[in-house]
C-alpha cells in the first residue's frame, strides 16, 4: 500500500542484506516510519512478542521467516532435526492467541521434514509461499467484501457515504498488503464507492488511532477517529451502516477472537440491526477449536499499556507518559471473544459464509477443492 506515495508491504526480503528480512516497526507509527532488519530467531521472537509486527497474518509470515532462521541455525548444530523442532517450540511461545503463528510454523516444519539435508532452502521456500498466499488471500477478501458493501450502498435509504465502523487495525499493516477488514474498504474506494470509516481509537494500544487512521490517510480514504465508546451512539443515530473487523482466531463454530472491545461493538450492532462482518483469511480459522468462550487463550499483556500512553509533543518528541495514579493496579486483556450468533457473516478469500459449524466446514471443503 502507499506510504508517502511510495508502494510498501509490511515484510520483505532484504536484497542488500543477504539472509535478512525487513519490517516496518509499527511501534513508531504514526509519528515515525522506521524500517528494521531481522536476521535471527531471537529477533523474530522479539518482533512478534513486543509487537514490532502484529496482526494474525503478519505474525504468521514473520514466524515463517523465523523458522527459516531456525533451520539455518539448526543445520549448523549436532542434531539438526531435534534442534529445529526445539527452536520452533520457542517461537510458538511468542504470542498465544493468533492461530496463524502456529499454522505457519507447522507448515514450515512439515516442509523441512521432507529433507533435513536441505533444511534452510526448504524453509525459505515455504516462508515465501506463505507470504505470497497471504497477499493473495487479502486481495480476494477485498473482492468478496466489496460485493457486500456495494449491496449495502444500494439498499441505503439516506443519502451520503456508506459508513463503516472498524475496531483496532486489520489493515495492510496487520497483513502483508491490502489487509483483512480494510481490504473491502480499499476495494470499494478504488471502485468509486462513496465510503467513510469510523475509526475506533482502540485502547489500550490505540491501534485504530495510530495505525488504521494513518494508513487510511495515506490511501486518501475519508475517515473520522472516534473514542472507543462512541460506536453505540453512532449506531443508535443511524450513522453506521456496517461494522467490519478482523480476527486473530476464529473457531470451527464461528466464535471470533479479536482485539478487546470487539464483543461490545457486536452487541451494539445486534441491538441496532447493523450488520457485523468479520474479515479473515482461512488460515485464521482454527478447525481444532470448537468453543471460543471456553477454549480460547486470552493473552494478558503488561499493565503499562493501560497505565501509560505514547504520543508526540509540540516539539516533535515521541514520549511515553503515565495517565493513571502511580500505584494503581491495572489489568490488560488483549482480546475478547464474540460469540458466533452475533456475527452476520465471515468474509474469507474463499467466499462469504455464515458463522456456523456447518457453513465453515463447507467453506473449508470448498477451499481444499480449489
Amino acid at each position: 500500500m502507499l506510504v508517502d506515495k511510495e508502494w510498501y508491504q509490511t515484510l520483505w526480503e532484504a536484497n542488500e542484506e543477504k539472509g535478512a528480512i525487513k519490517i516496518i516497526d509499527q511501534r513508531d507509527l504514526p509519528h515515525a516510519f522506521t524500517i528494521r532488519s531481522l536476521s535471527t530467531v531471537q529477533e523474530c521472537y522479539r518482533a512478534i512478542q513486543e509487537m514490532w509486527v502484529r496482526g494474525a497474518p503478519l505474525i504468521g509470515v514473520t514466524a515463517a521467516y523465523g523458522a527459516w532462521f531456525a533451520a539455518r541455525e539448526a543445520q549448523a548444530g549436532v542434531d539438526p532435526p531435534a534442534m529445529f523442532v526445539k527452536i520452533l517450540g520457542y517461537l510458538k511461545t511468542s504470542r498465544p492467541t493468533a492461530v496463524n503463528l502456529f499454522y505457519a510454523l507447522d507448515r514450515v516444519q512439515k516442509a523441512v521434514e521432507m529433507d533435513f539435508s536441505d533444511m534452510a532452502s526448504l524453509a525459505l521456500n515455504e516462508a515465501r509461499t506463505i507470504r505470497r498466499e497471504e497477499i493473495e488471500r487479502s486481495r480476494a477478501i477485498g473482492k468478496h467484501g466489496y460485493t457486500l458493501l456495494k449491496d449495502l450502498a444500494k439498499k441505503k435509504k439516506k443519502k451520503g457515504p456508506l459508513n463503516i465502523l472498524t475496531h483496532c487495525n486489520a489493515g495492510w499493516l496487520a497483513c502483508i498488503d491490502y489487509g483483512t477488514a480494510t481490504a473491502p474498504i480499499y476495494e470499494a474506494f478504488q471502485q468509486g464507492l462513496d465510503v467513510h470509516v469510523w475509526v475506533d481509537e482502540t485502547r489500550p494500544r490505540n491501534q485504530g488511532a495510530s495505525l488504521t487512521a494513518w494508513e487510511l490517510g495515506q490511501m486518501g480514504v475519508p475517515h473520522t477517529l472516534i473514542a472507543d465508546n462512541t460506536g453505540g451512539l453512532l449506531m443508535q443515530q443511524g450513522k453506521v451502516d456496517a461494522v467490519l473487523v478482523g480476527s486473530d482466531r476464529t473457531t470451527a463454530n464461528g466464535d471470533v477472537a479479536n482485539k478487546i472491545g470487539t464483543y461490545l461493538k457486536a452487541l451494539a450492532a445486534k441491538d441496532n440491526g447493523v450488520p457485523f462482518y468479520v474479515a479473515l483469511p482461512t488460515s485464521t480459522i482454527d478447525m481444532n477449536m470448537h468453543n471460543g468462550l471456553k477454549e480460547m487463550p486470552i493473552e494478558e499483556r503488561s499493565a503499562d499499556e493501560v497505565t501509560h500512553i505514547s504520543g508526540i509533543t509540540k516539539a516533535g518528541d515521541v514520549t511515553h507518559i503515565r495517565i493513571a495514579p502511580e500505584k494503581t493496579v491495572a489489568a490488560n486483556y488483549a482480546f475478547d471473544v464474540t460469540p458466533a450468533h452475533l456475527v452476520t457473516s465471515l468474509i474469507t478469500e474463499t467466499g462469504v459464509c455464515d458463522a456456523t459449524t456447518s457453513a465453515i466446514a463447507d467453506l473449508m471443503k470448498t477451499k481444499e477443492q480449489k
